[in-house]
């Protein structure tokens, strides 16, 4: 049946509005290294993305490890789990797991080098897209000489999970970190497609250690 053209009109008025997805947040380096330096962590290399905790902390470590690696320590392999292929999918929908799961609040992303080595000769080939992909404005990062956060919130998980894999299925030299403010956790986005886990919470690192991959 044809619709007149006062039903036409009352359709279109009440059509659902389009759906937007969250796009992630920046912080600016200086509150990055303010609030982790607050929670204990100590920067590794100056300006850097690069987090660790304190030196006589209790850290336990887990490995979530991709294809075959002989370059991982001896000393190390206590430490690691194997992911079946596609890697980079279920290391990226893993780590999104035991985010929503078990460190509630944001996740940040950040380079362990800085934003405009990473866009400029680093992952220049790639990492422009894959940011645009999530809705990251690149012009914000080119030129900054340091690991400002990109934030993601509970809303915007699916766009963890997709940059993660982007930067696991392409990263050649560059190691990322994830960071989890409040949360006594830190994940290091390893360029052999891997996820390197450091915690002091036991209960996670038992979780990291047996929960299905």
């Amino acid at each position: 049946m044809e619709l007149g053209g006062a039903q036409r009109r009352r359709r279109r008025q009440f059509s659902p509005p389009r759906y937007h997805p969250a796009v992630p947040a920046i912080i600016d380096y200086e509150l990055v290294l303010q609030r982790m330096s607050a929670e204990g962590f100590r920067s590794v290399y100056h300006n850097s993305g690069a987090f660790g905790f304190p030196r006589d902390a209790d850290v336990r470590y887990a490995g979530w490890i991709g294809p075959p690696d002989a370059s991982i320590r001896l000393e190390a392999q206590q430490h690691v789990r194997h992911v079946a292929p596609p890697y980079e999918v279920n290391l990226a929908r893993a780590a999104v797991r035991v985010w929503r799961g078990h460190l509630p609040g944001a996740a940040w992303v950040m380079p362990m080098s800085h934003w405009s080595y990473e866009l400029d000769f680093g992952s220049k080939e790639w990492l422009p897209a894959a940011l645009g992909k999530i809705g990251v404005d690149v012009s914000r990062l080119a030129k900054r000489v340091d690991g400002l956060a990109i934030v993601f919130e509970l809303a915007e998980a699916d766009a963890l999970e997709t940059i993660l894999e982007s930067l696991l299925a392409n990263l050649k030299a560059s190691d990322f970190m994830l960071a989890f403010p409040g949360r006594p956790a830190l994940c290091t986005v390893h360029h052999h497609r891997q996820l390197w886990w450091q915690t002091t919470d036991s209960e996670l690192h038992g979780t990291l250690m047996c929960m299905p991959l």
